[in-house]
This record gives C-alpha cells, structure tokens and sequence, in this order.
C-alpha cells in the first residue's frame, strides 16, 4: 500500500519555484507513488482529544508556471497518515507552537513527524547551537545591555542578531567602537525585554556561510557556501548572497560528529547546520532550506536521501 504522507506548509502558491526545497521532497514523494496530503497550520485542530485536519491531495507538477494540482479535500484523523513533514517557515510565533502541539498527538497516535514537535519547541535555531560551546565562537545571549556592552568591549567586532530571525534579517555587525552599538542593543533586545545573541564575528563569512544538511545525523557530501555580496555581511541569499556548492571539508564532518548522537535523540531527521570557518554558528530545524541549489551542483537527490531515511523508520516501526 502506498504510504501517506501530509505536509504541513506555507501556501503552496506562494512558494518560489525555482529553488523550494519543499517542492523537491513533494516531487520525490510523487515519484515513489506515495499519496501526498496538504495542510495549512490553520487547516489543523484537537476534538476530543483526536488530532485531525482539512487535508487536500496534492498532486505537484514540475511546471514553474503551474506546479500544483489539487484534488479532492477530506476532514480526517491525522493518524490516518504514515508520516507529516512539518515544512512551515519561521517566524517561530505562538502560532507554529500550537501547531506542534497537535502534532504532538499525531505523534502519539503512530505518525511520524519530521521533526519531532517538541524538538521544534525546544531547539531554537540560535540557541540550540550553544549546547555544543567548544564547536562555537564565543557567544553570548542576553537582554542585558551591560553584559552586551562588555562582550562588545571583549570581543570588539561582534554580530549581533535577534533569537527568531531567519534570512538574514536584523543581523548587525558592530563593536564597541560604533557609535550606534547602545542604539541595536536596544532595538534587538526591545529594551531589555527580550534576549539577543551576541557572537564574536567571523571573517571566514568571506569564504561563506556553510550550509550542510544532515538526515538522520549523517550529513549530506556536499553543502552550500552562501558568499555575502560586495560590502555585506551576511551571506544568506535571501540577504543578496551567491551560492557555491562544495564537498563538506574534515571540520565540516567533525562538527557533524560531534552533534550526531543529540540530532538522533532529539528525533531532528533533516537539520541544516550553519558554519562560518570553523565554526558551527546555528542549527536550523523548522524548515531547511538549500536542497535545490546543492542537488543541482552535486548531482546529489537530497529529497530522496530524506524519503529513504523515512521510509526506513516506517519500516522499523512495523
């Protein structure tokens, strides 16, 4: 029987075609005849302690002018299921908890959810990667302006960047010479209401911001080193940033090994972790992105690598 598989997403008419990671594990799902289902956060719901949804068949097509078909649309039981990706992108707002919460009872209902619901809540993006202190540059998170100014002070050249960004946006290299530093501290931490992480800056970002995908613990040959443009200093893409696709270097697997045996605990089955030199800077568990630009040059089907490993844990449950 073919296996079921819901994802939980943005509005698919709404995503960029040309480089949507999502679409690629759709498309690979497609291909291996699974039956996909699509669900909106808003789509999903508790009665009776059952968690359930409005879930549509989803039928994707490689066509950048129409890459989606729908079908018919049914309210079930979630556990009607075999397997969810979570897909929905950041901001981590009250919103996406509540939709892990039912996931939660999904869970416990046999689905398999990627990633495990409450390793979503738990590992913040930024603040997951201080579990591991000696793969990272000094690093500070606070609200406190004076603890903030005298990491600046320290350090000297600083970024610092708030807890639940995403694409580079409010990232800020500054120092304690720069006459605004009191200026962004108040603005990140909403003064002094809400934490901020600081980090030594690293002048490797010239080389790129690494992104390398791990499934399952067992990190992708090849990652995406995302070059900041002419006067930047985020790499990001969606900050303007290029793409260079590249074999993983031996620091890159050391720090893969390293956070291994914790990414397989924490049921975290497809995580990017970001690297700047030889530095693991955050890890990214909600929605990671860069499957498309790596696929295309390595040659490599990350999408399939993922549907693999997911199609083994449904195996080892039955």
């Amino acid at each position: 029987m073919a296996i079921k598989i819901g994802v939980v997403m943005d509005p698919i008419q709404s995503v960029t075609y040309k480089k949507d990671s999502t679409l690629a594990m759709l498309w690979e799902a497609d291909s291996r005849n699974w039956q996909i289902f699509y669900m909106l956060q808003t789509d999903l719901y508790i009665e009776q302690g059952q968690a359930r949804a409005k879930m549509t068949r989803l039928h994707p097509k490689k066509d950048p002018n129409h890459w989606y078909e729908f079908a018919e649309s049914d309210d079930a039981a979630l556990s009607e299921l075999d397997t969810i990706l979570m897909r929905k992108d950041p901001p981590f707002d009250m919103n996406f908890i509540y939709t892990t919460y039912v996931l939660d009872q999904a869970r416990a209902d046999g689905v398999l959810i990627v990633n495990h619901p409450q390793s979503l809540r738990d590992c913040n993006e930024k603040v997951f990667a201080t579990r591991f202190p000696d793969l990272c540059t000094p690093t500070l998170v606070s609200a406190d302006k004076i603890k903030l100014r005298a990491f600046a002070s320290e350090h000297q050249d600083i970024i610092l960047k708030p807890l639940d960004g995403m694409g580079g946006a409010s990232i800020f290299r500054t120092g304690n010479q720069d006459g605004n530093l009191s200026v962004i501290i108040e603005t990140l931490t909403h003064h002094g209401r809400t934490p901020a992480m600081a980090q030594r800056y690293i002048p490797e970002i010239s080389k790129g911001d690494k992104r390398i995908l791990v499934i399952n613990g067992t990190p992708v040959s090849h990652c995406l080193a995302r070059i900041p443009a002419q006067g930047e200093v985020r790499g990001n893409l969606a900050a303007g940033g290029s793409g260079v696709v590249q074999p993983l270097s031996e620091n890159d697997h050391r720090i893969c090994a390293q956070v291994r045996d914790t990414l397989i605990e924490k049921g975290l089955i497809f995580v990017g972790l970001d690297v700047i030199g030889d530095y693991l800077t955050e890890i990214n568990v909600t929605s990671p992105t860069c499957i498309r630009e790596i696929d295309a040059g390595a040659g490599i089907n990350i999408a399939g690598l993922l549907l693999d490993a997911v199609e083994l844990k449904l195996k080892e449950r039955n």
